[in-house]
């Protein structure tokens, strides 16, 4: 799945929910959320998406702080919306949620990155010669999820290179990084 095509799909959602929070775009969309401890450890499942008899479900791990947890919601909504006939035959575990290498997973964070992080303000911040890790906790995201808006940007057109290559293990070290996003 291109790009362009994740875009279309986030903007239709923002479009027909007008719902920026991830939250509220769950309820909105009929999405069962459950919040439940699932650990604290780098192996721990961070969230996970299934679909069962015409019912959609997200469990996020508690366990995570509130930013990351929003980050994974839309994470997962991005399965919803993307790979729901997917889903019907498994759930998606997310132990490494930007996992690059798996094609589902790319696209999922591609989803998230264009809806939680608008275009002008990305750039807006850039402008300012913000450099790359200022925006990332200024918009209270992790670099990698940043890195994923900067793929999406550029291929929009804007003249930006990420400094960063995202891959699997960056969440291994949540529980060193806490709150601290």
């Amino acid at each position: 799945m291109s790009i362009e095509i994740i875009c279309r799909e986030v903007s239709r959602i923002m479009r027909k929910y007008d719902e920026p929070d991830p939250w509220k775009l769950a309820e909105a969309m009929g999405i069962i959320v459950q919040v439940m401890p699932l650990g604290s450890t780098d192996k721990s499942c961070k969230g996970f998406f299934l679909r069962q008899s015409r019912k959609k479900h997200i469990t996020i791990n508690s366990d995570l702080p509130e930013p990351i947890q929003r980050i994974i919601l839309a994470h997962e909504i991005g399965h919803a919306v993307l790979h729901h006939e997917a889903a019907k035959m498994r759930a998606f575990h997310d132990f490494a949620l930007y996992d690059t290498s798996s094609q589902m997973e790319y696209e999922a964070n591609l989803f998230a990155a264009e809806y939680l992080l608008e275009d002008d303000e990305v750039t807006e911040l850039l402008s300012e010669d913000t450099f790359f890790f200022s925006v990332a906790k200024e918009l209270e995201v992790p670099p990698e999820l940043l890195d994923f808006k900067f793929r999406i940007l550029k291929r929009k057109g804007w003249l930006i290179e990420s400094p960063i290559q995202s891959n699997s293990n960056f969440l291994k070290h949540l529980s060193d990084r806490g709150e601290d996003t």
